[in-house]
């Protein structure tokens, strides 16, 4: 058995539709150039998962879509259940981990991030009970667990605030885990109004 069939990553995402999504984004920049800058990060978490050693999941906001641009042959397909976004990420990493021993979450919206970030956070699983990988804003962008979740971890936060890593942090203090780099993911303007590649998504501006 190939080694990484126990790897399994899960990318969270919204199905991108004008006016839904990256809201703190689309009131500077306007719903087109959101919802332009949201396929654009799409297409980047696509160009960094592609060729992964590992399991990958695609979870949608709202359903699946079949014949899109995550190919089938490439990501299993889910659809996120839960009322909050902890519940939601708490049943897509019971499932996941029916098969496989070290389990990542991210988003769909992180431009700072490479497969090469995504294969040194599965590495540090192999040593580690979790991985997290900070956000600039107080979330975090990466989160994995070897074997089981940590007790707690999704429950009790007021997620998309700046106290989600700070709480998160506290749940993990007596497990064997790893900090990632801060990084910075994609929610306002001031995240990418000076960084090269959105600079053709902002010129109305």
């Amino acid at each position: 058995m190939n080694k990484n069939t126990s790897n399994c990553l899960i990318i969270f995402t919204r199905n991108p539709e004008l006016g839904k999504g990256k809201r703190r984004l689309a009131a500077t920049v306007g719903d087109q150039a959101a919802l332009d800058i949201y396929k654009f990060l799409l297409d980047h978490t696509r160009s960094i998962t592609r060729d992964l050693q590992a399991t990958k999941q695609i979870w949608y906001s709202e359903k699946v879509h079949e014949n899109d641009a995550w190919d089938n042959a490439v990501y299993d397909k889910y659809v996120q259940e839960g009322d909050d976004l902890g519940v939601r990420m708490k049943n897509a990493f019971q499932i996941a981990f029916k098969n496989h021993d070290h389990v990542i979450i991210i988003g769909s919206d992180m431009h700072d991030m490479s497969q090469e970030d995504l294969e040194n956070a599965f590495q540090q699983l192999e040593s580690h009970d979790a991985v997290i990988g900070p956000a600039q804003d107080g979330g975090y962008y990466l989160l994995g667990f070897t074997k089981k979740l940590v007790k707690g971890i999704f429950e009790n936060k007021e997620w998309g605030t700046e106290t989600v890593l700070e709480k998160t942090l506290n749940d993990l203090k007596n497990v064997n885990y790893i900090t990632l780099e801060t990084r910075n993911d994609v929610d306002y303007y001031e995240d990418i109004k000076d960084i090269p590649a959105f600079q053709q998504f902002l010129k109305h501006i």
